[in-house]
């Protein structure tokens, strides 16, 4: 069994009818269990800042989210004002109609334009929606985000399908250790869990972290115990 299996966390709260209230409950329990960050929309990240300071929990904030058709400008906007507000990490949503129809370059140049404004230190993760993507798709993505300057591929948003064993193997074997991998969409249990960071996740993001580590720290108990 993993021992640090909540510093694989991205804890995520991204719903559009998210209010402080929520904020400040996910930020509390990243904290309490030591998660490695959370993801939120922009709108809140300045609050998250407030309630984090002095921990070492970290801040992604996204751009192009999740529709991901936004002009490159708006993309590059929204994730240098993510940093400006507090943010470590940026989540940013590459255009996937041209991943889809294999217009590769234009999103190689994309991430580029964003990843260039951005300061060396902040982490840049490209989600690329894999759940619409053909595999073959899945491998170009993986290649224009290596050529983009990033630091990691994600799989998916979770708004239109979420992340397999088979997808995370097949983004791990494209990217040939050059970037990492994030496994977000849908990983509802420590058994999804498990296996996607065994396909080769270098980061998992979800929703119900603190449920999932509930239920390891209930096996590790069981375990010990017995």
């Amino acid at each position: 069994m993993i021992t640090d299996l909540n510093r694989y966390f991205d804890h995520s709260l991204l719903k559009p009818e998210t209010d402080l209230k929520g904020i400040i409950a996910l930020c509390h329990e990243a904290m309490e269990n030591k998660f490695f960050g959370i993801a939120i929309n922009p709108y809140w990240v300045t609050y998250a800042g407030k309630e984090l300071a002095g921990s070492e929990v970290k801040i992604i904030s996204v751009s192009g989210f999740p529709l991901s058709a936004n002009r490159t400008d708006v993309k590059v906007i929204e994730a240098v004002k993510g940093v400006e507000d507090g943010a470590d990490e940026i989540d940013m949503v590459a255009n996937v109609g041209l991943l889809a129809s294999g217009e590769c370059k234009t999103v190689e140049r994309e991430i580029y334009e964003v990843r260039r404004e951005l300061p060396d230190a902040v982490i840049l993760k490209v989600i690329i929606e894999a759940p619409l993507l053909l595999p073959q798709n899945q491998v170009n993505a993986v290649k224009a985000v290596i050529n983009g300057g990033a630091q990691f591929v994600k799989t998916a948003t979770g708004f239109f399908g979420g992340a397999t064993v088979e997808m995370v193997r097949r983004l791990k074997d494209a990217a040939a250790g050059e970037i990492k991998v994030k496994a977000s969409g849908g990983i509802r249990t420590l058994e999804d869990t498990l296996a996607l960071i065994e396909a080769g996740a270098d980061r998992i993001g979800s929703s119900v972290s603190v449920e999932i580590m509930k239920e390891y720290n209930r096996i590790n108990i069981a375990g010990i115990k017995s």
